[in-house]
């Protein structure tokens, strides 16, 4: 039977919360970003805030003065993730084939739920109503025989969208699609395709393979299939973690080293509570930081034994940031990750147990 993928992306997730739970914020131009206007990030923009437009992962400066009247708010985590959590028994309710992509988007196989009876658009219809009537929160979907379509899908329409490519349209689609929109079409290529001409989806799809790959590299390929509406619909149900970090940005450029191993000794202890968390132990440590001037510096190390402790985690990254810090070069980021991750045994299991 043929596939029927659902990706389901919820509408400018962080900032609906926000204005679920205050009433006052519905409406209005809300921007969920980082802590203040020099240094802060968006994390996403509700609707009325993208008129002006704001978007994600833009500096929150900018957005300030894009939209001076814009209501700026840190974000909640865990509460994001607790209705992400209620989310995702709502689409367990109706398939365990499931891949998360984030917080707020995920792809869901529904193949074996299609029927004469029961269309694919009227599951995805059926799910963004139970997401509405248990969280109050609006969401879109698309709907394809692949994932990547099923992606495109539900951002053409949003909010509150739901629509479906089907052989029967996908050139149609494809061929109008600015280039940009492509998933796996980031600035940097978008930029050097427009360059060569390459706008539309119909443009590249007019493009040889050959000349694809000799322009692109192994990309070339993927770019000739994506243009025919070709793609992968095998969900990733189980992600193998390969690593665990935890990084943060100082509000201002520091270069106190007690000050900055001391935010380096809690980002420790944070990584090693994932670790315990997911029973996992790693035999890599790495140290990241970010100067003033936006260098990136990294330096790993690998471990005799895997480590998972905040105390042993910590005895490598303060080795490693001596060894990447460079003496009066304020730093503006600084993180840890454990990688070269296994499997812990004895979760459960105290000293106790051992001498027993």
């Amino acid at each position: 039977m043929e596939k029927r993928i659902i990706h389901i992306d919820m509408d400018a997730f962080y900032a609906q919360v926000e204005q679920y739970d205050n009433p006052e914020l519905r409406g209005k131009p809300v921007i969920v970003g980082g802590r203040s206007f020099n240094r802060g990030v968006v994390a996403t923009a509700s609707y009325e805030a993208r008129k002006y437009g704001v978007h994600s992962a833009m500096p929150t400066k900018t957005a300030h003065k894009l939209c001076p009247d814009g209501i700026f708010v840190h974000p909640r985590f865990e509460r994001y993730k607790e209705i992400s959590g209620q989310v995702r028994d709502i689409f367990l309710s109706y398939t365990d084939l499931i891949e998360p992509l984030s917080l707020d988007e995920a792809y869901l196989d529904i193949t074996e739920l299609v029927s004469k009876e029961r269309s694919s658009r009227s599951i995805a219809l059926a799910i963004q109503s139970e997401i509405f009537e248990k969280t109050g929160l609006t969401s879109s979907s698309g709907i394809s025989y692949n994932k990547y379509l099923a992606k495109i899908a539900s951002g053409m329409n949003k909010p509150k969208a739901t629509t479906v490519i089907d052989y029967n349209n996908v050139l149609e689609i494809l061929h109008e699609l600015p280039i940009g929109k492509f998933p796996g079409v980031g600035k940097v290529t978008e930029e050097k395709m427009i360059g060569m001409g390459i706008k539309t989806g119909k443009d590249l799809y007019d493009i040889s393979k050959n000349d694809l790959i000799l322009k692109f590299g192994k990309r070339g390929e993927s770019l000739y299939n994506k243009a025919r509406g070709i793609g992968t619909n095998e969900l990733t149900v189980e992600r193998e973690r390969k690593s665990v970090g935890k990084e943060t940005t100082f509000n201002y450029d520091r270069n106190d080293d007690s000050e900055i191993l001391g935010v380096l000794e809690e980002l420790s202890a944070k990584v090693s509570s994932r670790l315990l968390d997911k029973s996992l132990a790693g035999k890599v440590v790495t140290v990241k930081i970010k100067t003033g001037d936006f260098e990136s510096h990294s330096k790993q190390m690998m471990t005799m034994d895997p480590v998972y402790t905040a105390k042993d985690i910590y005895h490598y990254a303060y080795n490693l940031y001596h060894e990447v810090k460079e003496e009066d070069v304020p730093i503006r980021l600084i993180g840890v990750t454990v990688s070269a991750l296994e499997t812990r045994l004895y979760r459960n299991m105290t000293i106790y147990d051992f001498i027993m």
